[in-house]
């Protein structure tokens, strides 16, 4: 059973959220030719703040 983690900085839509879900999961479908129906897709959102990029938050980068 294909299971894919995404970290994504917080904000996105649920209609963003869903795209992902689908294309990960039909990416992984093709990939490794797993059945569709045993494809799980976890998205975690992480707050600006405590995500890093270059020693400085996304939040203090203005992401």
């Amino acid at each position: 059973m294909p299971f894919a983690q995404i970290y994504l900085i917080e904000g996105r839509t649920e209609e963003q959220r869903a795209a992902v879900i689908e294309k990960v999961t039909a990416a992984l479908v093709e990939a490794v030719g797993a059945p569709k129906e045993n494809v799980r897709v976890w998205i975690t959102e992480v707050p600006k703040e405590n995500w890093g990029i270059a020693g400085v938050s996304a939040k203090a980068l203005g992401r």
